[in-house]
């Protein structure tokens, strides 16, 4: 049986407010519909420092191919590109996909 590859979700509580836990359920249910395991949501508030950092270092630890979040708000509006390297950034609505770039393994 294959494995799936690993997912976390992410979010602003200042950003998704009441609609917190329906944000939560729309994460694993895409995630969950696209194939991933969700290994957790992690949830910021606005005082977070370096949000994107401390994403990209849960990232690394979980070794993650997808970060599913609710909206490209919980970024400020824009995909961190640096994220982006690292992994696919799944949007819940609209549902989009911003995908990294592998490597190509003939590129010498």
């Amino acid at each position: 049986m294959p494995v799936k590859p690993t997912a976390l979700g992410y979010l602003r509580r200042d950003i998704s407010g009441i609609s917190q836990d329906w944000h939560e359920i729309q994460i694993r249910s895409l995630a969950k519909r696209l194939g991933y395991d969700l290994a957790k949501t992690i949830v910021f508030g606005p005082r977070t420092d370096a949000p994107v950092i401390r994403l990209m270092n849960a990232v690394w630890a979980v070794e993650a191919a997808a970060v599913v979040v609710p909206s490209l708000w919980h970024f400020d509006s824009h995909v961190p590109y640096e994220l982006v390297e690292l992994a696919d950034v799944i949007t819940v609505t609209p549902q989009r996909t911003y995908q990294r770039k592998l490597p190509n393994p003939f590129d010498a």
